[in-house]
Parts: structure tokens; C-alpha cells; sequence
């Protein structure tokens, strides 16, 4: 299975300001959150989807377009909110957001190198996470391992994941933001609300640690 790299996650990051002095430009209220940005037919992002269902309009400009066609993509995105829930994008990164595989479906050693974690939580059907890697030049590659549902005695379920992260030998030089989401919506019919989840996570600080979060 090909892991999905860090270096995948600039998906477009426009430049609305033209000559303008940073001193001189009284800058908007803006949101910055993980969202979904939705394209149509052409490729074009036309929607941000957040985590409550909610829905907006994105402002057509240029800039948006030749992205593939019909796609939600898990992003990180700053907007503006205006009138008639429509909103000014300023930028857009992907965030990486892959279903859980087994262990058995990962290609060689399992990974686990050390992050930092600076927020983890739970946002609609979505384990959201950023963390802080040490890098320098190679690719590091993530993914999310499913180690299982756990029954408990009492009734609730409790869902283990690893983090699989592997630096490639890469100099720990300086520290970079790494953004993640786990689709939890991917076990749809196999959670339900009250479970847990067991996020297990290596770290620099802590050594290998742990998250619960309840569904």
C-alpha cells in the first residue's frame, strides 16, 4: 500500500492583496478551521461543508478550479463568512485523511516515529489532530492503523488506532505542522455514540502515549 506523504498537503494557497502594504491593510474577521471544500463537475471549488452539516458558498474567483471533478476534500481552509451563507476563501490546505487500514495491509515494518502533539479533538464524524514533526529534507509518510474494536463490560465498545508515521531517516533540523483527520465515519454501523476511542501515538515528550475520546 503507497502511504500518503506530508509533502502531498499544499492543495492551493491564493494571494488576494495584491502590492499591498501588510501595514497599510486592515486585514477581515476570518475563520480558520478543518472543513470540507467540495468541487463540482469541473473541478472547481464552489463549497465549504463543516463538520455540522452546514453549508456555504464559496465566491467564485480565480485560482479555484482544476481540482478533480465531484470531490470533498478534508482541508484546513481561512474564510471570510458574508451574506447569504457565502464566504470569501482565502486559503486551503489539504489536510490528509485516510480510512484506517490493519496492520496486515501495511508493507513492512510497522512505523511509529515520534511527533509532538500540539491539539487533538473530536469535530463531527472526524478525530482531528495536529501534530509537530521533526524534519529536514526527506518525505515522511502517515497513516492510521486499526487495531481493533474492543467490547467492553459494560456495553460500550472501545475502538483502537495507531498513528503509523516513518521519517525515512530524515535530520530532525526543524519542527513543521502536520495535519491529520480520521474519517470516523467510516465506522458508521460499527460505533455508535458513547464508545471510545484509543488514539495510540508516539512522542517525543511522552514516549508512546495515548488519547481517549468519547463517541
Amino acid at each position: 500500500m503507497k502511504l500518503l506523504t506530508r509533502f502531498s498537503f499544499l492543495l492551493l494557497c491564493m494571494s488576494l492583496f495584491g502590492a499591498c502594504k501588510e501595514e497599510e491593510y486592515v486585514y477581515p474577521d476570518v475563520i480558520t478551521e478543518f472543513i470540507g471544500a467540495a468541487t463540482d463537475e469541473n473541478g472547481t471549488l464552489t463549497r465549504l461543508v463543516a463538520d455540522n452539516g452546514e453549508e456555504y458558498r464559496i465566491q467564485a474567483r480565480s485560482g479555484l478550479d482544476g481540482l478533480k471533478k465531484d470531490t470533498l476534500y478534508r482541508t484546513i481552509s481561512i474564510y471570510q463568512p458574508l451574506e447569504n451563507q457565502t464566504v470569501q476563501l482565502y486559503s486551503s490546505e489539504l489536510v490528509l485523511s485516510m480510512i484506517p487500514v490493519s496492520a496486515k495491509q501495511i508493507i513492512g515494518d510497522i512505523k511509529t516515529d515520534p511527533v509532538d502533539i500540539e491539539r487533538m479533538w473530536l469535530s463531527g464524524k472526524y478525530l482531528n489532530m495536529v501534530l509537530l514533526a521533526k524534519v529536514k529534507e526527506e518525505s515522511h509518510s502517515y497513516h492510521f492503523i486499526d487495531q481493533g474494536i474492543q467490547k467492553e463490560a459494560d456495553g460500550t465498545q472501545t475502538l483502537h488506532l495507531q498513528l503509523y508515521h516513518n521519517r525515512n531517516n530524515d535530520y530532525e533540523a526543524f519542527t513543521r505542522k502536520v495535519y491529520l483527520s480520521v474519517p470516523l465515519w467510516a465506522y458508521d454501523g460499527k460505533l455508535k455514540q458513547g464508545d471510545k476511542i484509543v488514539f495510540h501515538i508516539s512522542t517525543y515528550e511522552e514516549g508512546d502515549t495515548q488519547r481517549e475520546f468519547i463517541y
